[in-house]
């Protein structure tokens, strides 16, 4: 069995369905779920869920206290689930090609430094893009550049609002993302 670690800092609806996709398997279960906001509706998904949260501050993250918990939990993939801070070298180092992100728009457009949830989506329509997706990447130490797992895309109409994309894109994040997960998994 293999052990997953889930990095959120908002609603939490993809970790959900994260740890439903492992919950009846031997493949692997979520183990713990890191949340870099106080405020976040993930961890009262984690608590309904009953998966054990940990809100973390920078310094605790800077510092290598939660590197030294994750690894103390056998981690054997780190997964983000909408967490807006940037990986640490230390992370990279420690984990390397097992931390893997989700990002809300085809990489490499609409990546970087302040693109995500709404922003990307607004980016993305204000472009007058035809299309948009999903993107699962592997993490580095830079802002949505690691190698390219998985895309998957959705037309975009030229009507839809920055809402509508999002939502198209959800549809895929809580499709695609634990099966790719599972596939990663099944390499380890």
């Amino acid at each position: 069995m293999k052990n997953i670690v889930i990095f959120a800092s908002g609603s939490g609806s993809n970790a959900e369905k994260i740890v439903q996709h492992f919950q009846d398997t031997n493949l692997a279960k979520v183990v713990h779920i890191y949340c870099n906001n106080s405020e976040a509706g993930v961890i009262q998904r984690a608590e309904r869920l009953q998966i054990p949260c940990r809100v973390f501050t920078r310094e605790e993250y800077k510092n290598g206290t939660i590197l030294d918990e994750i690894k103390a939990l056998n981690t054997d993939l780190i997964v983000l689930a909408g967490f807006l801070w940037l990986i640490p070298g230390s992370f990279v180092q420690a984990f390397p090609q097992r931390i893997i992100n989700l990002h809300p728009a085809l990489l490499p457009k609409f990546g970087g430094k302040g693109m995500y949830g709404h922003f990307v989506h607004e980016a993305v329509k204000e472009a007058r893009e035809k299309e948009s997706g999903i993107t699962i990447h592997y993490v580095n130490e830079h802002y949505d550049e690691g190698n390219i797992i998985y895309q998957s895309s959705f037309k975009i109409d030229p009507d839809d609002s920055p809402e509508d994309i999002a939502r198209k894109g959800q549809i895929l994040e809580h499709r695609d993302f634990p099966v790719v997960i599972e596939k990663l998994i099944k390499k380890l």
